[in-house]
């Protein structure tokens, strides 16, 4: 039987606070899964029976480990991981700062690997198969300007995704990305200020370049990233892994 209905089970969701994390949380909630929401920022949320809030770092090793436990002892399993957490810097390629380029790289890339090394374990472990999305981008595709370490972050998370998707699938264990196009959230609109910066010109300037350079006419919000998490979470994904699935509007079609 095919489904989108998610009743029963048990998701992590980083960077679940806000954003494209936030929308997904939220998708899974409508669809009947239960939810740990890991942020790095510190949340006031209540949890309840649905839904589970940990405070953690990705690139910490220890604290990815203490996630995945809490959820296990929390809500006793899991079946579905979506690595969200995400940060970018902004300067040209030759003006890249070490800090800048290790701060992406540790969030973006080892935060994936050490999550998905977590729960893979755990999935092993329970037998049951499960589900692995990662949250990529078309810089994981494409090159863009200003945007050297987060491109090159995106690339590995691409990387990533295949390598663990050849090696999970004797468990049943499903393992792709999504790669979101340009998405309205306070991360884009941030970017905008530094690029146009960068750029000489204004953030509205660079908000009208994105929306002419998306063919179906508009940039994305992030329910258009969470419905497409929803399907790879469910039984309609069952024959896709090691995937990097563009939502794009049409802006990248490779």
């Amino acid at each position: 039987m095919y489904t989108m209905d998610l009743t029963n089970k048990v998701a992590i969701v980083t960077g679940g606070a806000h954003g494209i994390g936030k929308a997904i949380v939220e998708a899974f909630l409508d669809c009947g899964a239960k939810v740990a929401v890991v942020d790095m920022a510190e949340t006031h949320d209540e949890t309840t029976a649905n839904t589970f809030h940990v405070q953690a770092d990705v690139s910490n090793p220890e604290q990815v480990t203490t996630v995945v436990a809490s959820v296990i002892d929390h809500f006793g399993r899991v079946d579905i991981l979506v690595n969200n957490a995400g940060i970018s810097t902004m300067d040209y390629f030759v003006d890249i700062k070490e800090q800048d380029w290790d701060k992406t790289i540790d969030v973006n890339a080892k935060g994936v690997y050490l999550c998905m090394q977590s729960v893979a374990k755990q999935l092993q472990a329970q037998g049951q198969g499960g589900k692995i999305i990662n949250i990529a981008s078309q810089a994981g595709k494409n090159g863009y300007q200003l945007m050297g370490s987060y491109v090159a972050s995106k690339h590995a998370v691409l990387g990533m995704t295949k390598v663990a998707a050849l090696e999970l699938a004797k468990d049943n264990i499903n393992v792709n990305a999504v790669c979101p196009g340009i998405v309205e959230t306070t991360m884009k609109q941030s970017e905008r200020v530094i690029g146009g910066h960068l750029r000489g010109l204004q953030a509205e300037d660079i908000k009208h370049e994105d929306n002419s350079q998306v063919p179906l006419g508009r940039t994305a919000v992030p329910s258009d990233i969470a419905n497409v998490v929803v399907f790879l979470a469910s039984t309609y994904s069952d024959y896709m892994t090691g995937q990097g699935i563009n939502v794009t509007g049409g802006m990248t079609m490779n």
